[in-house]
């Protein structure tokens, strides 16, 4: 199990961390969530004792990271897959940590196996593709056959299949009791990974719970009702409003209605003599209920684009009564002017 206590981590004048306090138990997969800058690095780099807390603690089954007997043997982790030597071989790099911990070599064809790569284990890991960094990362996490597993990111760069692997791999390690704790910026795959959710925001934990208590938490259900033409629609948005309903229309022309049981709103549009052309609940998103949850803690905000639309001056028109000039596309470019124009050419050599 891992337990922070009250961690801070302060770089100067900045907090990166403050105050934080969680458990990640064994036999669920938890996820590690928040928007950029928001500490979860430097969390995981306190975990893995990479860096000093300023106060507070973090424990590992009850020591600190630094203080574990044969520490890759009980944690593995991967949080930067590029941190490989280019000219070492994916098999070489592994057989190096593999003898730095006393873990037999045999082991490292285990793990090339179950991550795919003992194909490629004699190339050189500067040849890999983003995902085969991946891959090779998560064959050094796992290479001690630890009980507890961190991972930053770790479907970055695979394609589906790859995804697929990961997301089953995770849910193998909790089912074999392990804790596994995993960070990501990837909403989808959380809901289909993680059991339990950890997240915070400018370095504070905002929420610590299921991802079933999550999503209900910060999400509001609604039902989806589509009619046949606008003053259909026009009937139906004055029923249930007079029935205690919240309306509210959607750019498509559909309704999104809260407040109100799909049943009582089929009965309504029944009353009404509405032909309802859709009628459908709408349970909000891992997404949806994130960035909810985390609107008052993100730091970098994109802005509408001020040159979106902008339309050059028009040129000088054409004396009356001349024809325009054909409009020639604008270009980063200028192109040379026709031969015998161009103002800057030397004179030609006369032939003596």
């Amino acid at each position: 199990m891992i337990e922070a206590i009250g961690l801070t981590k302060r770089y100067g004048a900045k907090t990166a961390v403050y105050n934080l306090s969680f458990q990640v138990r064994p036999g669920t997969v938890t996820g590690f969530l928040g928007p950029n800058g928001s500490g979860k690095s430097t969390t995981m780099r306190m975990i893995l004792g990479l860096d000093e807390p300023t106060s507070g603690q973090v424990t590992i089954g009850g020591h600190p990271f630094r203080k574990l007997p044969n520490a890759p043997r009980q944690v593995g982790a991967l949080l930067d897959a590029k941190a490989v030597h280019g000219g070492r071989s994916a098999r070489s790099h592994l057989l190096s940590l593999a003898q730095l911990s006393g873990i037999p070599a045999r082991r490292v064809d285990e793990v090339l196996s179950v991550v795919g790569l003992q194909e490629v284990a004699g190339k050189r890991s500067k040849g890999f593709s983003l995902g085969m960094g991946q891959r090779l990362g998560i064959a050094a996490a796992l290479l001690g056959d630890p009980q507890v597993l961190l991972f930053d990111e770790p479907v970055n760069g695979l394609d589906p299949e790859g995804i697929l692997w990961v997301r089953n791999l995770m849910k193998t390690l909790a089912s074999e009791g392990r804790t596994v704790f995993v960070s990501s910026h990837l909403m989808s795959e959380m809901a289909l990974t993680a059991d339990h959710l950890i997240v915070i925001g400018r370095g504070q934990l905002l929420s610590d719970m299921s991802v079933k208590d999550f999503i209900s938490h910060n999400s509001a259900d609604f039902a989806r009702v589509r009619t046949a033409e606008a003053p259909e629609r026009e009937k139906l948005t004055a029923a249930l409003t007079e029935a205690g309903g919240q309306v509210m229309p959607e750019h498509d022309g559909a309704l999104r209605i809260t407040g109100l049981p799909l049943p009582r709103i089929s009965d309504l549009a029944h009353e009404s003599g509405v032909r309802l052309w859709e009628l459908s609940p709408h349970q909000a998103s891992l997404e949806e209920a994130y960035m909810r949850m985390t609107q008052g803690a993100v730091d970098y905000r994109s802005t509408a684009d001020q040159l979106h639309g902008f339309e050059p001056p028009a040129g000088p028109s054409a004396p009356m009564g001349q024809p325009m000039p054909p409009e020639v596309p604008q270009q980063n470019w200028f192109a040379p002017p026709p031969p015998g124009q161009n103002p800057y050419a030397a004179p030609a050599q006369k032939d003596l």
